[in-house]
């Protein structure tokens, strides 16, 4: 029971370090992207940010709700991305985390960030100033529509992982391969448990 809480206080610390460094890189990259661009193409950017964490979300789904067993199989064909695959389901709880909580948070937080900054463009380039009940209105609409979009493509996108999990985590996998094996880049460690097992010892 210590052994697992050390574990999981050890985990929460190291995530909170990534966190804090891919939101600092998340927010400096959508700031130079914004930058000087008219609210048209800070439209995009903001779509494409939140994108970004609907994709996100959609594989961490698609990881706990994924089974070990056919990438078993396909791991003793020999099919590259199989063993990481299995990884993956492996530590679905940490992976979902990653992807959920992580990514998904800060294109959240990054996305009305650049939210605003649209809308300051649109108050300024139609002639209001800032702070102007127009530049409000604007605001209050357009953060609006990309809640909308945020919830409504998290629903399709878990609908999603949830009836494809198998071949979504498989490409993820395929994905892993070339990192971990073209790029020698350990993600994973080589001892999770399966799921198989952790359900027997629960019982």
């Amino acid at each position: 029971m210590k052994h697992s809480l050390l574990k999981t206080i050890h985990w929460s610390l190291g995530i909170a370090v990534i966190t804090l460094v891919l939101a600092a890189i998340f927010s400096i990259i959508s700031t130079f992207l914004l930058s000087g661009v008219t609210w048209g193409v800070g439209m995009i950017i903001v779509l494409l940010i939140v994108l970004v964490g609907i994709f996100f979300d959609t594989i961490g789904v698609a990881a706990t709700a994924a089974n070990e067993a056919p990438f078993h199989a396909m791991a003793a064909k020999k099919l590259a991305g199989a063993k990481e695959a299995v990884q993956i389901t492996r530590n679905a709880d940490k992976f979902a985390n990653f992807c959920n909580d992580v990514i998904g948070d800060i294109s959240g937080i990054v996305s009305g960030t650049a939210s605003a900054y649209v809308v300051l463009q649109i108050a300024l380039q139609l002639g209001y100033d800032d702070g102007s009940y127009f530049q409000f209105f604007i605001s209050v609409l357009f953060t609006s529509v990309v809640a909308a979009l945020t919830v409504s493509g998290k629903s399709i996108g878990k609908t999603m992982a949830i009836q494809f999990s198998t071949p979504i985590i498989y490409q993820v996998g395929r994905l892993l391969y070339i990192i971990e094996v073209k790029l020698k880049i350990s993600l994973f460690s080589k001892n999770g448990k399966s799921k198989r097992k952790e359900q027997k010892k629960r019982k």
